[in-house]
């Protein structure tokens, strides 16, 4: 399979069966903009239709998986339809017939923690730490969170999660049920591996037959829940508590939303 080459994406070479994608943007903590979601989309529709790939790695660069959005990027050309980058990457993930294991290291924040409930294996470093802060910028969360979180965890501690935005340990996402197990940081990598080569190992048509099954009972109103949830963002990217909140980053301040109801 022939490398995609964008300067904001580092893709390793396919080896074993594993093709590993590494966000590689650190001087911006991996944030993703428009140029990153294109090159993993084409990433992973390549890998889901090469035959040599048998599983799909997806890890940050040392310190940092990725902090979401690139917030500039995101305001200045914002999505605007089910054809913009960031759905196409969520269709692309989500619609995967292949097992993705994450290697979660440093900051996962937005679609850096929504992502990963559309990876069948989730390895995080005792340090990492998870953010959803989707309702503190005036937005509302996506990826099919407010389907998954709910059905994976119950009401209550997803609400926690979504509506509160407050930051969580690698302990917590694990006794959630978004992590299967915290290593220690030097470990990630090389745990991360082992499983995906122990899931190429396997036979790959009963392991795609085998996550498509586990996922039968959710795969339709999940895709419906991904583009309501869209639709509501692009709504809320424009309403005056994110703009305020987008400000108030700016700014480094705290935004006030006591004036909105």
């Amino acid at each position: 399979m022939s490398a995609v080459n964008d300067l904001h994406l580092l893709q390793n070479d396919l080896s074993d069966g594993v093709f590993t994608i590494r966000f590689n943007r650190p001087e911006k903590k991996n944030a993703l903009n428009l140029a990153m979601y294109r090159a993993l989309t084409e990433c992973l529709c390549k890998a889901d239709e090469d035959a040599a790939v048998r599983v799909v790695v997806i890890a940050g660069s040392d310190g940092c998986f990725t902090s979401g959005n690139d917030l500039t990027d995101f305001m200045t050309a914002p999505p605007t339809g089910s054809d913009s980058p960031v759905m196409a990457f969520l269709h692309a993930i989500s619609t995967f017939r292949k097992p993705i294991v994450a290697a979660v290291t440093g900051s996962a924040v937005g679609v850096g923690v929504t992502m990963l409930l559309h990876c069948d294996l989730v390895y995080a470093a005792a340090g990492a730490l998870f953010h959803l802060p989707f309702v503190n910028l005036g937005l509302c969360p996506e990826a099919g969170s407010t389907l998954l979180f709910p059905r994976l965890m119950g009401h209550q501690r997803a609400a926690e999660l979504l509506l509160l935005g407050e930051s969580f340990s690698a302990e917590k996402a694990h006794s959630v049920g978004i992590v299967n197990a915290v290593v220690a940081d030097g470990e990630l990598l090389v745990t991360a591996r082992e499983k995906a080569l122990q899931l190429a190992a396997q036979p790959a048509a009963a392991v795609r037959l085998s996550k498509a099954l586990l996922k039968r009972d959710y795969e339709s109103p999940l895709q419906g829940t991904i583009m309501e949830e869209g639709k509501e963002f692009m709504a809320r990217l424009k309403s005056p508590e994110a703009a305020e909140a987008l400000q108030a980053f700016m700014e480094r301040r705290k935004p006030d939303f006591s004036r909105f109801s």
